[in-house]
């Protein structure tokens, strides 16, 4: 079964959504279309590659991953297709690669898919489904574009340690108002080592214990725990923390570790 996801800035609001899905079925009618989301904020890199790397491991082999981000043509626009631990992803060379995977692509081309002028605004319906759904029917990397060993790098702000203190920031709100950071459970465990501490946020709200899941704290007392992204949660029983608490996304917190 060929599976294509969709990650997007599209929304569901516009015909855009509909014209990138339809634009597949017409060269592929048996794809599965998964929508991964079309909500990431327009432009917003970051943002994409985060929901993107939390999901596309849960995806079988050989699955393709479209990404519509950041697309729109330009003189210094680079397309690219990439093969990743079994995965193949079809998008932008603006960055976003480099955001999404920990260790180097096993195969990278730069697409060299005759651009169709009539979508030159919108080359998720032109190249970018072209390109996915000839990989999805099991064809070649090397058929659609030439072989380069480089991708577009771009960093994410890191966490700052210093002195027993881990500072972080709010990296994604979830759908449920979750507050995740950019606090990895492996750097927590790191600094840690077994020690108390204090989890601070606007100046003083304190959070001093790791949850194991939501519901062990009463309803509507806030809370933090590793989700299923390994990341530091803020949370509020059956609450929305983001709201309540005032944290917002690029919010400082910080972590102070007690002998």
């Amino acid at each position: 079964m060929a599976i294509i996801t969709l990650t997007t800035d599209l929304g569901s609001k516009d015909f855009y959504q509909a014209a990138l899905k339809g634009s597949i079925l017409n060269i592929l009618p048996t794809a599965n279309i998964v929508d991964i989301t079309h909500d990431v904020p327009s432009f917003n890199i970051s943002y994409a590659a985060f929901v993107l790397k939390n999901a596309y491991p849960y995806f079988p082999k050989n699955t393709v991953h479209l990404i519509g981000i950041d697309s729109v043509f330009s003189e210094n626009t680079k397309y690219i297709a990439l093969r990743y631990q079994d995965h193949y992803f079809v998008g932008a060379d603006n960055g976003i690669f480099s955001l999404l995977f920990d260790e180097r692509p096993d195969e990278i081309v730069e697409l060299n898919i005759m651009q169709d002028l009539k979508y030159l605004h919108f080359p998720l319906v032109d190249i970018f489904v072209k390109a996915a759904t000839h990989l999805s029917k099991g064809g070649k990397l090397k058929d659609i574009g030439l072989a380069t060993a480089e991708i577009e790098q771009r960093t994410l702000l890191h966490p700052v340690i210093e002195n027993n203190i881990i500072r972080g920031s709010v990296i994604y709100i979830d759908t449920f108002s979750n507050v995740i950071t950019n606090i990895t459970k492996d750097l927590f465990t790191k600094e840690q080592r077994n020690r108390d501490f204090s989890l601070i946020f606007r100046r003083s709200e304190t959070i001093t214990q790791l949850s194991w899941h939501y519901n062990e704290v009463p309803e509507g007392e806030k809370l933090c725990l590793f989700g299923i992204s390994n990341h530091l949660e803020i949370a509020i029983n059956k609450g929305k923390a983001s709201g309540l608490l005032g944290l917002q996304l690029n919010d400082i917190i910080r972590i102070e570790f007690h002998p």
